[in-house]
């Protein structure tokens, strides 16, 4: 048995509207499920409250572990595993060793970051995504208003989206 979820759509022509209309709808106690937008808007992640990405975090940690690795390979494999002797110079020449470890850096920080991202955004190559109107594709942006999450009856959540500035507002059933 597959269940439905319920949603209100305010559709908007213009993001400067979308952003007042978010204050708008924010502050009279209604809680936005999605935002969506055909293009960035400047200001939107704030207005509605997201958090910072982490996502530099983890792209450090990837990139400690690419130097690391690096250092422990070159360091293994010419200084232990299969030392040679080369006109009497060192085994381990550090300076000789960086742009092997940058590149191995760069590498796992980028590969690590591409899939935190996947992970943390739930992004699957077998996952249907939720489409719930095919205009923020193209023109249009959509607030969309989870009906099992806002104690607000429907009725009052289409006239707040109307003196909002919404172009129209509809009613939409998703399946999970």
């Amino acid at each position: 048995m597959s269940d439905s979820r319920s949603f209100v759509l305010g559709v908007y022509d213009d993001e400067d509207v979308l952003l007042k209309a978010v204050r708008t709808v924010r502050e009279a106690g209604v809680k936005i499920d999605e935002v969506y937008s055909p293009f960035p808007v400047h200001g939107l992640d704030d207005e509605l409250g997201y958090k910072k990405s982490r996502l530099p975090i983890a792209a450090f940690m990837f990139g400690a572990l690419g130097t690391s690795l690096a250092l422990t390979m070159q360091f293994w494999m010419l200084g232990v595993d299969w030392p040679m002797i080369i006109g009497g110079k060192n085994f381990t020449p550090m300076p000789d060793f960086v742009p092997v470890t940058f590149e191995l850096t760069v590498l796992l920080a980028a590969f690590g970051m591409v899939f935190t991202f996947l992970v943390a955004s739930d992004l699957k190559p077998w996952k249907d995504p939720k489409m719930l109107d095919l205009r923020i594709t193209d023109d249009k942006h959509v607030m969309a208003i989870d009906l099992g999450k806002n104690k607000a009856v429907a009725d009052s959540l289409s006239t707040i989206l109307k003196d909002s500035g919404a172009v129209e507002v509809n009613d939409k059933e998703v399946e999970d």
